[in-house]
């Protein structure tokens, strides 16, 4: 009983994680035209690196060990890095409903990698429910007709990976560090990389921005940068990483609903029969059943190392 609250508690911060995320690109979308996508991209970790360093001196943390700032290093590298700013750069060159829905093979690759990184092994149901999800989202693409691969949408799709080894990583190392203090080390660890790109990318001419693009900044650096990942490592930790990563083929619609509702563009009814379809894989690839390595052999290779 007390396992089946810890999913539904992981699942249901998932889902708030999930919820934060959506308005990411419609975020970066409206901020990227006048701060840039440098600015957007690393300026947000730029301004949460401050907030995480307040709350790290206030609560005393300890730092983590070597094993544990390995797992930082590829977590900062994806969540804090690389996919921020390789969406901002694809986000001035497509609209938000085309990185809507290359974002939505995230789940895949979190659980791909949740293979490698956190031994969960999960079942043929739910890759073949996930399979389901990934082609519902491809045949949507295809309708769309959004025409073949350019630079920006393989930038996407190298976001989706960097992020997916991210999460499944960040999600295994909350359980010993907790899921804020995971993110919050993360943005610390990248901070030296992005200081000098801000600094040299800003001018005064980006204080006259308006009020929508400034709140946009503020978004992303308050929660899609560090409060999301807190609910969404905390959800992993609790529920599973690749049971928790199905609930993100919710993403790209909510991100077109948003897309609809900030951003005025169209949501047409081919969307919505689309959605219904990866929901439904959603809700059977949850309630699949997912194994781990024998947690006894996995003691025994930490000890040997």
């Amino acid at each position: 009983m007390q396992d089946k609250r810890k999913e539904k508690i992981g699942l249901l911060l998932g889902f708030v994680g999930v919820i934060c995320f959506s308005l990411t690109l419609p975020a970066t979308s409206t901020a990227v035209p006048y701060f840039g996508a440098t600015i957007v991209g690393l300026g947000r970790a730029f301004i949460a690196a401050f907030i995480v360093a307040i709350v790290l001196l206030v609560r005393k943390e300890r730092l983590p060990n070597a094993r544990q700032f390995k797992s930082l290093i590829i977590v900062s590298f994806g969540a804090v890095l690389g996919f921020p700013l390789l969406t901002s750069w694809a986000m001035t060159r497509l609209p938000v409903t085309h990185g809507a829905i290359e974002l939505a093979l995230l789940p895949l690759a979190t659980a791909g990698f949740a293979l490698f990184r956190a031994g969960e092994r999960p079942s043929f149901k739910f890759w073949l429910s996930s399979v389901i999800g990934a082609i519902a989202v491809i045949i949507y693409a295809s309708f769309l007709g959004l025409g073949q691969l350019h630079k920006a949408d393989l930038a996407l799709l190298a976001a989706v990976v960097i992020l997916g080894l991210s999460y499944a990583e960040g999600g295994q190392l909350a359980k010993e560090l907790g899921s804020w203090q995971v993110i919050a080390w993360a943005i610390l660890l990248a901070a030296p990389f992005f200081i000098v790109p801000v600094i040299s990318q800003f001018s005064l001419e980006m204080l006259h921005a308006p009020l929508t693009a400034w709140v946009s900044l503020l978004y992303l650096a308050v929660v899609s940068q560090f409060l999301a990942y807190v609910a969404w490592y905390g959800g992993m930790a609790l529920g599973g990483i690749a049971r928790v990563s199905q609930i993100q083929y919710l993403q790209p619609f909510l991100m077109i609903l948003f897309a609809t509702l900030f951003l005025n563009e169209s949501i047409s009814w081919f969307t919505i029969v689309v959605a219904m379809i990866v929901v439904i894989s959603v809700i059977v690839g949850k309630n699949t059943a997912i194994t781990k390595k024998d947690t006894k052999k996995a003691q025994i290779n930490i000890i040997k190392e």
